[in-house]
């Protein structure tokens, strides 16, 4: 990302809009139209895929899978699908969006003509997702059949993934599981309607890729060896990280860990088939806790404390130069926050990868401290904050009166207030690529973070409406981004350059 150039970071579901009526559609492209006015040229998001109920796009039930909430109910009117009926009645709830879905399945399958363009793409799609899907939506059925009990304690033969029993049950399940396999075609097809408006107004798409998965998740349900597991599935160890800026006692995620050996040995297959479906959804991908490729932190399985936790060293400059060699279109982002040692900063800038740099991480009185504006390398991307940050706003209002004149002295006393002030910061930084969350952009307090780490209520829920957003917020954007000499790059033809 050689190119000065400025983004948001903005997940999907805080867009506006009914909360079950999906957000892939007009609103997606209303914002993509916004930031594209205001000189934008990158959309930062979370991960995109199926969520347990706690609604975090981290601890996901399939890494590959699309997050069916996030489906549009009014494109499937306009295919046809659904009637306009139909479609308001879905986005009452969340079991009437899936009512609202099962009825479009109905209504596509009914209409599906082998010779026809939609059945044609359809086969393409399940083609082209063959490595994933079934698994998917078998997890998924067998799972939503047996009241979502934990795969450990299915039936035998069922809970080890056993090809006999789980297509025996399969084909009792075959309704079940061609409605699930519509709902990711659907997925697929908004995603990449929304990804081919968003290249044709200038807008790199950039994602996310957590680097642990669930255990409740089909990829480890049909993968378990590739995961620390004892005879019964469950987690020999568990992930988790050492104290840190958010967490004085750690955290305790609690994921199964991987068994790197078997994964190395069988040339990084599963991880390899993670990247391509990052390529066929976004330009960028940031690398979710960088730091546990080159080692990570091994908690006991029953642990109470992350602090029971060792570091082991993982394969990760192998893995690195299998997925360099497979995708090398593929730009990749390392998020190297938290405990980092050289050993992890030499793998990143051995693969040339830029790294994170928060703005409200900076203050903390260290000469080195990293995050000080005057440390900034070009090669990396700087943030006011994160999705794991209070805003901008938030942030300084609970700073004491000392820490606040001494973020204004850093900048020599500029007279903007916050949160401008440190987003005008960010853009005039000499990091390539800056990116701002919208909640700053729009001047939102503590109230309206997406999360708090270490908590389990009240996450991942925010949304913004359009009241909120000022009549000249794009005017007053594009001018810092034009003061800053971030504004779009254009080739011969008058296409912004990605490089």
């Amino acid at each position: 990302m050689a190119h000065r150039r400025a983004g948001v970071l903005l997940h999907p579901s805080s867009l506006p809009g009914p909360a079950y009526s999906g957000c892939l559609g007009a609103e997606a492209r209303r914002f993509i139209d916004l930031i594209a006015d205001a000189g934008l040229q990158i959309w930062q998001f979370l991960p995109l895929g199926p969520t347990h109920p706690d609604r975090c796009p981290y601890q996901l039930i399939s890494v590959h899978a699309g997050n069916p909430d996030l489906i549009d109910l009014q494109w499937l009117a306009q295919k046809n699908w659904l009637s306009q009926r139909e479609v308001d009645a879905g986005q009452a709830s969340p079991e009437a969006k899936r009512r609202a879905l099962d009825l479009a399945s109905g209504a596509f399958f009914g209409q599906l003509h082998g010779t026809s363009d939609t059945a044609a793409r359809y086969a393409r799609f399940l083609e082209e997702t063959a490595y994933w899907l079934e698994d998917y939506v078998r997890f998924q059925a067998f799972r939503d059949d047996l009241d979502r009990t934990p795969w450990t304690n299915w039936p035998a033969g069922l809970n080890r993934c056993e090809a006999g029993a789980c297509d025996a049950r399969a084909h009792e399940l075959e309704a079940q599981l061609a409605a699930l396999r519509f709902r990711q075609f659907v997925f697929h097809c908004q995603w990449h309607e929304l990804r081919h408006y968003a290249h044709q107004r200038g807008i790199l798409l950039f994602g996310d890729i957590p680097i642990y998965v669930h255990l409740e998740s089909a990829d480890v349900w049909a993968h378990q060896s590739l995961f620390n597991l004892d005879s019964d599935g469950h987690p020999v160890t568990v992930t988790g990280v050492p104290p840190d800026y958010f967490s004085e006692d750690g955290q305790l995620w609690g994921n199964p860990q991987y068994n790197w050996a078997l994964m190395e040995r069988t040339g990084f297959d599963w991880w390899l088939q993670r990247f391509a479906s990052a390529a066929r959804q976004f330009d960028i991908a940031r690398i979710d806790h960088f730091r546990g490729l080159q080692a990570y932190w091994e908690i006991p399985a029953g642990a109470t404390s992350a602090r029971e936790g060792k570091w082991v060293a993982a394969p990760g400059r192998a893995l690195l130069q299998a997925v360099r060699e497979q995708y090398p279109e593929l730009c990749l982002v390392a998020e190297n926050l938290g405990i980092i040692g050289p050993e992890v900063e030499a793998l990143r800038h051995e693969f040339d990868l830029p790294g994170m740099l928060i703005l409200q991480f900076a203050f903390d009185g260290h000469p080195d401290n990293p995050y000080l504006p005057h440390r900034h390398a070009a090669g990396d991307i700087v943030y006011t904050g994160t999705h794991d940050n209070d805003t901008t706003l938030g942030w300084f209002e609970k700073l004491d009166a000392g820490l606040q004149e001494r973020v204004y002295q850093c900048f020599d006393n500029p007279s903007e207030a916050m949160p401008w002030m440190l987003i005008h910061q960010a853009m005039a930084s000499r990091a390539n690529t800056a990116i701002v969350p919208w909640q700053d952009f729009l001047g939102l307090d503590g109230e309206h973070r997406m999360n708090t780490p270490g908590t389990l209520a009240g996450n991942w829920l925010w949304r913004f409406s359009w009241d909120q957003v000022a009549a000249d917020i794009s005017a007053r954007i594009h001018g810092l981004v034009a003061a800053t000499d971030r504004l779009p790059v254009t080739a011969g033809g008058g296409q912004p350059e990605y490089g």
